[in-house]
């Protein structure tokens, strides 16, 4: 999960915004030039767009961070579902994003520290635009991750009221032992429950990740309460309860997401995103240790779309392919030195992985989500 998300917009989506299409963030060199790109620049205070008008289709963006701050720079639709992005912007860095976008009205946000909601200039995509033909390959593809999404669901639910059962019996050690396993379905398909916008502050915020006047709720809550309190009361039931009712509604509205092909290959790399910046510095599970359990469930949930997707990308970029799949085994063979059932989730105590181990893992992802970061432009080469 990310530190902190955009506040929630509950009017509803014009139609235009609905029919959007999906983004892409490119994996180019930050020195290298996007002829006619919109140039983007962020600074601590400000979010300067070069055009605030434009034609519909393929839209290139070329970001700049002048601010003192690492920053993230998002497309938005009016009701702040994510069009693309782009996150970790270093202060003084560059990043250029590919957006496929049909005529309407958006946003683009500029999040210094990525906190908060972010600075945001209106923008719109003008024209029609001609209908693009799609490989059938990749409607098979979102019709079968649209499937598994919704069966990543549907298998949570039962977990996490095992755990928030315990939590109610205040039965800590059987909480404890039942709180990582809650989490795999979640974990491995988060993009798509972060599209929503409301949901994942809710259940997976961490506590230096809230707002001013936002109350804790969710897993890392209960997560505290178990291993650095060491209590359950009344609260903690409550947030139980809490916590079924927000997960059913995911779960209720997994089908509405809008999926596509450019979106599985996004969502691959922000889960090696989450990876990076939470579950190998230790911060996601920071009472539990559990980050190792996470970590599997981001790289399954990234797998799961670059298979989908590798028909067609293996096409269009064989060479591509060919590292996927070596960075793909490379990471999942590290991981597997930290369980002893290459089949189950029981992994060592990320408090109990040394520094040098730590630094073999993120080298690992590393090397995964350069070239994962290329998929979305395979994908509609």
């Amino acid at each position: 999960m990310r530190p902190a998300r955009f506040s929630v917009v509950t009017a509803a989506a014009t139609v235009a915004a609905l029919t959007a299409v999906t983004g892409c963030a490119d994996a180019e060199k930050s020195d290298a030039k996007v002829e006619g790109a919109i140039t983007v620049t962020a600074t601590d205070t400000s979010c300067q767009v070069s055009a605030k008008e434009f034609p519909a289709g393929k839209v290139q963006f070329a970001v700049e961070n002048k601010g003192s701050e690492v920053t993230e720079v998002y497309l938005l639709f009016p009701d702040d579902r994510v069009v693309t992005e782009r996150e970790n912007i270093g202060s003084g860095t560059k990043a250029n994003i590919t957006a496929e976008v049909k005529a309407g009205d958006y946003e683009i946000a500029c999040k210094p520290g990525m906190k908060g909601d972010g600075i945001r200039q209106k923008v719109r995509a003008t024209g029609g635009g001609k209908a693009v033909k799609r490989d059938p390959k990749l409607d098979a593809a979102v019709a079968e991750y649209r499937t598994y999404v919704q069966q990543q669901a549907d298998e949570t639910l039962p977990k996490v009221k095992v755990f928030t059962d315990a939590v109610r019996m205040g039965d800590i050690e059987a909480a404890k032992k039942a709180y990582a396993d809650s989490r795999i379905g979640w974990e491995r398909t988060e993009p798509v429950a972060e599209s929503f916008g409301d949901i994942d502050p809710k259940v997976d915020l961490r506590e230096d990740g809230l707002e001013k006047g936002q109350e804790w709720t969710g897993w890392h809550r209960l997560e505290k309460a178990l291993w650095q309190d060491k209590k359950l009361g009344p609260a903690e039931t409550e947030l139980a309860d809490l916590l079924v009712k927000d997960l059913t509604g995911w779960q209720d509205k997994v089908n509405e997401a809008e999926i596509t092909p450019t979106s599985m290959a996004n969502g691959a790399k922000e889960l090696l995103d989450e990876v990076a910046t939470g579950k190998v510095t230790g911060e996601e599970e920071r009472y539990s240790h559990t980050d190792l359990v996470d970590f599997k469930a981001n790289v399954e949930g990234a797998q799961k779309s670059y298979e989908l997707l590798k028909p067609v990308a293996s096409k269009n970029d064989p060479a591509l392919a060919r590292e996927l799949d070596i960075q793909f085994a490379a990471l999942n063979a590290l991981l597997d030195k930290y369980r002893a059932d290459k089949s189950g989730y029981v992994f060592t105590s990320y408090d109990k992985v040394g520094k040098p181990e730590r630094k073999e893992l993120s080298d690992g992802v590393n090397a995964l989500a350069e070239p994962l970061s290329q998929l979305a432009a395979a994908v509609v080469k």
